[in-house]
């Protein structure tokens, strides 16, 4: 076949070896090491923030993560995954802020929905209830404001305006919020996935 004549290629090759179709997406291709290197490279707010290294969107995900535990102290471990891999499909897609999403419309939607339910498949989680949805989304955009307020140059009307008021956070979630270095976001992530999946397993 002439390659004139070939599909265009819709995969990406991992650092893991795995060959990721990105719109027929298998969980035999999802591992936890390329999400965690991945996530630790992709810069929220196209890296638009303040300090001295890029907030990523595995460091984003920690500090959701500890949102949900803060607002839901009795959240199982599995229900912390939800929180923790809430952006995973961004390890390969990237983070596109949310105006641009909007005006792409379904097509990336629908790309990262199938890689998001290939995810949960590899890791043996089950579609969130409505209820942990609604949990997820809500501490997304609790993060959102602090990122914005903190790192991004939003003001705190404005902040308020897109992502809701602001919700008061202990110290150690908020400093979750400070940029670290791009492999203590990858460790960091990665040791977290580690302590919940254990726990979610024993369940």
């Amino acid at each position: 076949m002439s390659r004139t004549a070939e599909s265009p290629r819709a995969w990406q090759r991992m650092l893991s070896g795995r060959r990721l179709d990105l719109l027929d997406p298998s969980s035999l291709d999802i591992e936890i090491g390329d999400i965690a290197h991945g996530l630790a490279r992709v810069a929220r707010w196209n890296g638009q923030t303040a300090g001295p290294h890029v907030f990523s969107v595995a460091q984003h995900s920690l500090l959701v993560e500890g949102i949900g535990r803060h607002c839901h102290p009795d959240a199982t471990p599995a229900e912390g995954l939800e929180f923790l891999l809430h952006d995973a499909p961004e390890y390969v897609v990237g983070d596109i802020i949310s105006p641009l999403k909007a005006a792409i419309g379904d097509a990336y939607k629908g790309v990262e929905r199938r890689l998001l339910a290939a995810v949960r498949q590899r890791f043996g989680l089950p579609a969130p209830s409505p209820a942990l949805a609604r949990r997820v989304k809500r501490a997304d955009r609790i993060a959102a404001h602090w990122e914005a307020v903190r790192l991004a140059g939003f003001s705190a009307g404005e902040a308020a305006r897109y992502f809701g008021p602001a919700v008061t956070l202990p110290d150690p979630v908020l400093a979750l919020a400070d940029p670290w270095p791009t492999g203590d976001a990858q460790r960091r992530f990665l040791a977290r996935f580690e302590e919940l999946n254990e726990g979610s397993r024993r369940t």
